[in-house]
């Protein structure tokens, strides 16, 4: 059996479908998978790295308005299909997955036009434009947002790696400290933006290093590998631990008490699973998906949410500080935001796309 997963730009788009490929091979290690992405995306990356076949297809970005460049978007889609057509006969595939971005339109397309079988994963609230076209292609739609897709999709949460979803946090915390640099014993706050990182996280939570560490906090901060600060914190006592990118989450959610950070989808469904809280920052672009996604986490009672105009060196201190200095809170948080956790999207999405390929 030959499976093509189509998924790419973010990091939300791409891991679930490396976490899909895992599990696939789990239950199968004979399996075929490629996968299929753009080259401006994360995916060149991060799929070769994870040992998996990747295959380009141009890119089409869809207007969200009518604009000039709308007319050039016929055209170019139908090259993107035809290239993508290519891809569907060249590895003979039995099945088409996909979970949103640029590809997946052209992907979708195709295999409809091949004849194979269609598989949807939507892990956001409000579908983008791509998955709201695939949905109508297929009658195989799963979402990791409860009613993303009202009337005809499944919901069985995002897949997500194994070592996140077999993670230990609390077993794991000393040495994750460690890896880090990081002392074991003290109130550990994890700042990140998401896979590119987050200007307003960044400085937010630079400017209240000072507080922070006067208050005995240490901070693991992963600044977004395309960003950069004009001022770094200095060395001293807690630690401000500084990275441009981190491979191992699953040892930055172990080190970490409370986590600030955007609420995209994938985001949410790794804090939920490893039972980590955290205050949300949402996106403030795009269709408000990243604070439906908070606001349900915070509804649950393991989470906070700021505004991104609302987030300041202030706000920190003044609603991030009190939940580190209690640890009652921040255990009750931990166990609220895993109530709201998924661990075996996975493997669901695996045995449903075995099932429809037969």
């Amino acid at each position: 059996m030959r499976v093509v997963l189509a998924g790419g730009g973010t990091a939300g788009h791409i891991e679930p479908a490396l976490a899909l490929a895992d599990a696939l091979r789990r239950l199968d290690s004979r399996i075929g998978i490629t996968c299929v992405g753009t080259e401006r995306g994360l995916e060149t990356r991060l799929v070769p790295a994870r040992g998996y076949e990747l295959e380009l297809v141009p890119a089409v970005p869809l207007p969200r308005a009518i604009t000039p460049s709308l007319l050039t978007v016929p055209g170019r889609l139908a090259g993107a299909v035809n290239a993508m057509a290519a891809v569907l006969d060249r590895v003979q595939a039995d099945i088409l997955v996909g979970f949103g971005g640029y590809v997946a339109t052209p992907a979708y397309l195709a295999a409809k036009r091949r004849g194979l079988p269609i598989v949807v994963h939507e892990a956001n609230p409000r579908p983008g434009l791509a998955n709201r076209l695939g949905a109508r292609l297929t009658e195989h739609v799963f979402t990791g947002f409860p009613d993303a897709v009202p009337g005809k999709a499944e919901y069985i949460g995002t897949p997500l790696r194994r070592e996140i979803v077999e993670l230990d946090r609390l077993s794991m915390g000393d040495k994750a400290r460690s890896w880090f640099g990081l002392q074991t014993d003290r109130p550990t706050l994890l700042v990140f933006g998401g896979s590119q990182g987050a200007r307003s996280i960044n400085e937010s939570a630079l400017a209240a290093a000072p507080a922070l560490r006067a208050a005995g906090v240490q901070v693991l901060h992963v600044i977004g590998p395309k960003n950069t600060v004009e001022h770094e914190p200095p060395p001293g006592d807690p630690q401000y631990v500084l990275l441009p990118y981190v491979d191992r989450m699953d040892l930055a959610y172990a080190a970490a008490d409370l986590a600030l950070c955007r609420s995209g989808a994938l985001t949410c469904a790794e804090l939920t699973a490893v039972g980590l809280p955290a205050a949300y920052v949402p996106l403030p672009h795009g269709n408000g998906e990243q604070r439906i996604n908070a606001e349900r986490v915070a509804a649950g009672r393991g989470g906070l949410v700021v505004d991104d105009a609302g987030l300041s060196s202030d706000w920190i201190i003044q609603n991030v500080l009190p939940i580190l200095h209690d640890p009652e809170r921040v255990a009750a948080m931990s166990e609220a935001a895993s109530r709201l956790g998924r661990k075996d999207a996975d493997l669901i999405l695996a045995r449903k796309v075995l099932e429809i390929a037969r």
